[in-house]
């Protein structure tokens, strides 16, 4: 058995192979529900796998809160509300949660909206790795992160983002209809600051713990999760009465123009109409999504990493999830017969490799810092 220490390299490594479990076991039950691929009948739309993927990732993330009892509080810093006592860090926890609730929508609706699903997952995830080194920088300067941001890790951010650049590079000019799209940008723009927003809470509460205080990141998650659920809870009560007024208008279209409608009034519609009308799959879908709950322990758990820079830690799982979303293409290619993975996917996958090499060097010389000054274990090597 793997027994490893908190913050040790060998921890590391176990959340990110879990993670890459997950996500590829999610990237390919994807393509079994949407898409060309689909080999559920009848296949599903964005929206609909949107809607009960998020709903079975959701109930395992509260189900595993509750039950393993991750909620109840792990600090010694509480604020007066009225008659509550309550944990100071919810006022920030809590709008992380909010962040959370807009950043897994906006996901799929910039696949909705994109031509290229590529383009798409390339905008986001180098977005995720600028964001992770802009909110160091901005901490440092805060005060709030005392640690130096080493030299291999911004390295290794060139080479990611290089990594996302050859993509880019290779797709068709159609690709990039998203600039001149107002839908597009705006989708992307609350992506974007959602997860800025998130990034930087997360390493706030990271960075400002009182010397020998717990760095509890179950509870973190948990309360983040609790926050995330209410706020989609709200979010689908309100789309679902706006969805409803407006179905029947859309309805009347023709084919052509619902095509060309508005895509807020298509994605209210069929939002509503995931719920209106239920697909014969639901459950096969919240089944699948329960594994993406199991991708949003690890991906929290590697964000939050005791010791590690915003840089290092965001670098970490996005390069984590670009393999795994390479590796679940190839294993849908030999067993659905789906797209091979492109020269562009084997180029990038390359240079990801070398900014991995560049990561490894920085967390040698990381946990030999972190060991000096005591603040992790030595854990025993992997047999």
């Amino acid at each position: 058995m793997w027994k490893t220490a908190e913050g040790s390299t060998g921890r590391l490594v176990q959340l990110c192979l879990a993670y890459f479990f997950f996500y590829v076991i999610f990237g390919v039950a994807t393509k079994c529900f949407t898409g060309s691929t689909a080999v559920i009948a009848p296949k599903m739309n964005d929206m609909e796998f949107l809607v009960w993927s998020t709903l079975g990732g959701s109930l395992v993330c509260l189900f595993v809160v509750f039950t393993a009892g991750w909620y109840r509080a792990k600090t010694g810093r509480f604020i007066q509300a009225g008659p509550l006592r309550l944990p100071a860090e919810y006022a920030y926890i809590i709008p992380s949660g909010v962040c959370t609730a807009i950043v897994i929508p906006t996901t799929t609706l910039m696949y909705m909206i994109l031509k290229s699903v590529m383009v798409a997952m390339v905008i986001m995830r180098a977005s995720v790795i600028v964001i992770s080194r802009l909110v160091d920088e901005a901490q440092i300067r805060q005060g709030i992160l005392r640690k130096t941001v080493y030299r291999e890790e911004n390295v290794a951010v060139a080479f990611a983002i290089a990594a996302a650049g050859t993509q880019i590079l290779l797709a068709k000019s159609s690709d990039f209809d998203f600039l001149r799209n107002a839908a597009a940008m705006s989708v992307l723009s609350c992506y974007i600051l959602a997860y800025m927003f998130r990034i930087y809470i997360m390493n706030y509460y990271k960075n400002t713990r009182p010397r020998g205080a717990p760095l509890d990141n179950k509870w973190f998650f948990s309360i983040e999760q609790i926050a995330a659920s209410g706020a989609m809870l709200l979010a689908t009560a309100v789309l679902f009465s706006v969805g409803g007024g407006q179905g029947a208008a859309f309805a009347g279209l023709d084919a052509a123009a619902q095509a060309q409608a508005d895509w807020k009034l298509r994605s209210v519609v069929l939002f509503h109409d995931a719920f209106a009308q239920v697909h014969a799959r639901w459950f096969p879908a919240v089944l699948a999504g329960s594994v993406y709950g199991m991708v949003a322990f690890f991906s929290v758990f590697i964000f939050m990493f005791k010791g590690r820079t915003a840089t290092f830690a965001g670098l970490v799982n996005r390069l984590t999830s670009l393999v795994a979303g390479t590796t679940a293409t190839l294993l849908s290619y030999f067993i659905f017969g789906g797209r091979f993975p492109s020269r562009a996917d084997w180029a990038s996958l390359g240079l990801i490799l070398v900014a991995v090499g560049f990561l490894s060097v920085a967390e040698k010389r990381r946990t030999a810092e972190l060991a000096a000054a005591k603040e992790i274990e030595a854990g025993p090597k992997p047999a």
